[in-house]
């Protein structure tokens, strides 16, 4: 999929598919929140804000209030594409997501997931 395509990929399409994914898995809401606030510095009001304004996906990160620094230490595979090797910011930050989200999925305790030293 190309990266313009992605951008304008509506959040109220894409969070509760990405909400859904840990769901799944037998994981809450909380822990999901937990995580996005975590890497975004979003409060739930805030997603929620997002989610009502209609934000595109690449608005949600692009207006995200604290990006976590840690964030950089975040390695490994998103759909074949390792994370630290993206070039695109945005897009770099969507993987980010995906990737703790499927670490989550994964059974990985949620201190090693936010703790990543």
């Amino acid at each position: 999929m190309e990266k313009e395509k992605v951008y304008a990929l509506p959040l109220r399409k894409v969070y509760p598919a990405i909400l859904n994914k840990a769901l799944k898995k037998g994981h809450t809401e909380e822990e999901f929140l937990q995580i996005v606030t975590w890497l975004t510095g979003y409060t739930k009001e805030g997603i929620d804000q997002q989610l009502e304004k209609d934000a595109d996906y690449k608005t949600f990160f692009d207006e995200s209030p604290v990006w976590n620094p840690e964030s950089r230490l975040i390695r490994g595979t998103v759909c074949g594409v390792r994370v630290e090797a993206i070039e695109d910011p945005t897009i770099w930050r969507m993987r980010c997501l995906d990737k703790l989200i499927d670490e989550l999925a994964k059974g990985r305790k949620m201190e090693n997931i936010l703790h990543r030293q």
